[in-house]
């Protein structure tokens, strides 16, 4: 597989300076969507800027602690994507992976304690023998979960053991982000779904949009921090 990537040709959600050098990382196969996904090298570098060149953020990945959601990543062709929590904790800087009003993807500083949780979108749900159920989240995770919970609804986690915290319902008056569609980036208030189509409230004003779009991050107020200063 090529290790690098046309500029020209990346992924338009990548922030990037596309008259620059030609070829840019390209991420390794990841759980995230190669469209909603950036490599931990390009991140390190061109957003973070916390080294010069790539040979350099090789050493620093190597040398240092870099934490996706609690685990150490050493590969710079690494792939996080959205909601993913990245650590330096020598540095005592903590992000979390958004998408701004544009639906391009951003880091997002936030605080440690914030960098404790991780909310995560359940895409899909397994019954396996003795009755158990296994779910699968929108970050590539898998879990054995007890109560009962619907494909589309949310997870709160605690990080880096994964434990369970609360289930984020997908239901009317819940806080949604909006992951993809030409209002990516947004978050706004649900107020009805009808089967594959759904209706926000942003600013007052009521949006269609497609309900895999969704992404339910709290009730009133959103569960984790998704904006400055605001969780």
């Amino acid at each position: 597989m090529k290790n690098h990537l046309k500029r020209l040709a990346a992924p338009r959600t990548w922030q990037i300076d596309r008259k620059g050098a030609p070829f840019i990382v390209r991420p390794n196969p990841g759980a995230h969507s190669f469209y909603l996904g950036l490599p931990l090298g390009v991140l390190l570098r061109d957003f973070l800027q916390k080294a010069r060149t790539m040979t350099e953020i090789k050493k620093l990945l190597q040398q240092n602690e870099v934490l996706v959601d609690g685990k150490r990543r050493k590969d710079h062709q690494f792939l996080v994507g959205l909601f993913d929590v990245i650590a330096l904790p020598l540095l005592k800087e903590y992000y979390r992976i958004m998408l701004d009003q544009k639906g391009r993807i951003t880091p997002l500083q936030i605080s440690e304690k914030d960098a404790e949780k991780k909310i995560c979108k359940v895409v899909g749900k397994k019954t396996l023998p003795r009755g158990k159920v296994q779910l699968q989240f929108h970050d590539g995770k898998t879990i054995l979960f007890e109560k009962p919970v619907r494909v589309g609804d949310s997870i709160l986690f605690r990080l880096p053991s994964l434990e369970p915290q609360e289930i984020v319902p997908l239901q009317p008056g819940a806080l949604v982000f909006l992951s993809q569609g030409k209002h990516s980036g947004d978050i706004g208030t649900l107020k009805d779904i009808r089967g594959k189509e759904a209706v926000y409230i942003l600013d007052g004003k009521e949006v269609d949009t497609a309900t895999a779009y969704l992404f339910a991050i709290g009730s009133k107020e959103a569960k984790i921090q998704v904006s400055m200063g605001k969780s």
